[in-house]
């Protein structure tokens, strides 16, 4: 099977550049972030002429995620156990759905960004990650065979590598010990971060801002990556960075990674 993750950065905009990697890939599986649309206005009909089955939870113009699959789409979740709300009045936010697919259990996940290390969004986004991390734990303590993967943009560089100048990250979030310490707490939680196992060299970017040329610079960040329970990461064979997605006519300014899964 393959399993991919992408921020997509608008769906609706992007719709003929998602079949077309699909098309030219072979993915089975295709988790989305940030699609930006209601669920009636998910473009599923392109989808599903390819042989995909789609699900999707999403809100006006604002964050959005979906999974598409060709492999089955079961027991579909909108938002983890325990996931925190935001906004006035508080609401779940679109960034977190579950489905099995292959067997699989595929959550995609649109980690908050944080903002500003003072604002009340970095709080939100701690608090996001630390009911993650209990609710991944619980999964694999109910089920130590579980094959779970929690795929996304994460909004966290884990290493000072994954991003171009950690100089110019200084005080910002993204980087901050707090919100990589969040991040280790999944791997704590009993779970291996694959797309680093298979692909371990530094400087190797996920997302390129769109402003001052950052994408010709290779001025990037990684912070598209794949978290799998043991049995899972078992059967990861082999795990590539699409960069050239980052090229063409109206890119997203992430890259799909796609991750290889052995039987």
């Amino acid at each position: 099977m393959r399993l991919a993750t992408w921020n997509i950065n608008s769906i609706r905009a992007r719709t003929d550049r998602a079949l077309a990697f699909l098309e030219r890939t072979g993915v089975d599986v295709l988790a989305l972030q940030e699609t930006k649309c209601k669920d009636e206005q998910f473009p599923r009909e392109g989808f599903e002429a390819l042989g995909y089955e789609v699900a999707t939870t999403g809100f006006s113009q604002w964050n959005g995620v979906a999974i598409v699959s060709k492999v089955g789409i079961e027991d579909v979740e909108v938002g983890f156990p325990g996931m925190p709300t935001w906004g006035d009045p508080a609401a779940a936010e679109a960034r977190a759905l579950g489905a099995t697919c292959g067997g699989v259990r595929v959550w995609s996940l649109y980690v908050p960004n944080g903002r500003e290390l003072e604002d009340p969004h970095y709080a939100y986004k701690l608090d996001w990650l630390a009911r993650l991390r209990d609710a991944a734990q619980g999964w694999l303590a109910a089920d130590a065979q579980a094959q779970v993967a929690l795929v996304g943009d994460w909004n966290i560089a884990p290493l000072d590598t994954d991003v171009w100048d950690i100089g110019f990250f200084a005080g910002r979030t993204h980087v901050s010990p707090a919100e990589r310490d969040a991040f280790t707490a999944i791997a704590e939680a009993g779970y291996t971060e694959v797309s680093r196992a298979h692909q371990p060299a530094e400087h190797t970017y996920t997302y390129w801002d769109y402003q001052q040329l950052r994408f010709p610079r290779n001025e990037g960040m990684r912070i598209d990556l794949t978290y799998a329970t043991p049995t899972l990461a078992a059967r990861v064979t082999g795990v590539s960075i699409e960069r050239n997605e980052r090229k063409g006519k109206a890119p997203s300014d992430h890259v799909p990674v796609i991750l290889d899964i052995d039987g």
